[in-house]
């Protein structure tokens, strides 16, 4: 796979060293145990993967050599590159400017654009309606696109199905910009319809069904579906995609229960002309982190950190996988862990910050699990166990440990 250029900043030489070992050892990606960091008093579990992704490498590459090329101008993006607080933060300081922010929300007006102007698309994409407003502006924005390839896979997905006359229903955030992306390039080719959960997909089954009216169906999926979408012809033919990074088991299971509503309405036999098998439309980065997880969940542990950005979708999800089973806080950098006793997570749910006292047990070894979304550079992981290791007195073992790990 092809290597980036990333700013020294969000490297982490522990971390690097601990991943090129995990790599050289388990280079068909099947052992999803961690990596355990054992500082007697204190314990850390790393996931198998986490961290940069390639879509994200890919972006902040593209990103910096777009600054570095175009010295004196005025340099945007359409809004927030990834959900990473530090990298964004970077790209301000070094002069770029959002136009929108995560919601879509203009922040700086089109209008105040011009031809000599440099925009960026960030790596979720944007949508057709956007690209060409800036198009007309006589801006060349795909000279400048650092949309992740796997969200282009799933775009792809959509108007290979479309072709065959099925419409498409999208598993996503309704109002994350990916979705948003997707959505539009979706309704471009075919009738498209968002479902945000299951329960919505259950909503959307009932219809299916003539368990619920057009109006009923109107009004439930309000702004979630293209512009003339008829719900009763519509819904004859359906393929899936998705957000890709959304839990991989929830776009299962909604696939599956959409494929089994077709085959209740038009029998087995002739599922094929009414639901169209799509592989599974998650990257890979999103399937090996959540797989890394599960994996890190098997180990025994009095608490589980997770970083990343708070409106980092894959962040959130990992957040949900470990919250079924321990205590678990969901940071953004190490400056969250304010000492041992204090911490400010975030709610993956609301969004908002939240002050947990005496979030590290009092006991004689303490175990973390620890894991990151892949727009969260290394650096904060490793900045984050330096802090916790610092509570327990382990700076040195901790150093010495990763002259070992930087040996291999």
């Amino acid at each position: 796979m092809k290597q980036f250029e990333v700013p020294n900043g969000y490297r982490s030489p522990l971390i690097t060293a601990i991943k090129q070992k995990r790599k050289a050892d388990d280079k068909l990606k099947k052992d999803f145990s961690p990596t355990l960091l054992d500082l007697g008093t204190v314990q850390f579990y790393l996931a198998r993967h986490f961290g940069f992704c390639y879509g994200v490498e890919n972006a902040i590459n593209i990103a910096y050599k777009t600054i570095e090329e175009n010295q004196g101008k005025r340099i945007y993006l359409l809004s927030e590159m990834i959900h990473n607080p530090q990298v964004n933060a970077d790209l301000i300081q070094k002069g770029v400017k959002f136009l929108h922010d995560t919601n879509g929300n203009s922040i700086i007006p089109l209008d105040e654009l011009n031809s000599n102007d440099v925009v960026m698309i960030p790596a979720f994409g944007t949508t057709l309606e956007l690209e060409k407003i800036i198009n007309d502006k006589g801006i060349e924005i795909q000279k400048y696109n650092t949309t992740c390839p796997f969200v282009e896979k799933v775009w792809n997905r959509s108007e290979q199905i479309a072709k065959k006359g099925y419409s498409i229903i999208i598993h996503g955030k309704p109002k994350h910009e990916e979705t948003r992306a997707t959505f539009s390039h979706a309704a471009s080719n075919t009738p498209t319809l968002i479902v945000n959960d299951m329960n919505e997909t259950k909503m959307l089954g009932a219809f299916i069904l003539g368990k619920l009216s057009e109006t009923d169906f109107i009004q439930y999926f309000e702004k979630r579906y293209s512009n003339g979408f008829n719900p009763t012809l519509d819904l004859e033919k359906i393929g899936v995609v998705n957000q890709t990074t959304q839990l991989a088991t929830d776009t299962q299971a909604i696939s599956d229960y959409l494929k089994n509503i077709m085959v209740e309405k038009y029998g087995i036999e002739h599922i094929e002309s009414h639901f169209a098998e799509t592989r599974d439309t998650l990257c890979y980065a999103t399937n090996d982190n959540q797989s890394a997880v599960i994996g890190l969940l098997e180990t025994t542990a009095d608490l589980a950190i997770v970083m990343g950005g708070k409106n980092s979708s894959n962040s959130s999800h990992l957040v949900e996988l470990c919250e079924q089973k321990l205590p678990t806080y969901f940071i953004d950098d190490a400056s969250k862990i304010i000492d041992e006793y204090e911490i400010i997570s975030n709610d993956w749910k609301t969004k908002n910050a939240i002050k947990v006292n005496n979030y590290i047990p009092k006991k004689s070894v303490v175990k973390i699990l620890m894991t990151s979304g892949a727009s969260c550079p290394d650096a904060v992981v490793e900045s984050s166990i330096q802090k916790i290791a610092g509570y327990f007195g382990k700076q040195n073992e901790l150093e010495q440990l990763a002259n070992e790990w930087m040996e291999y």
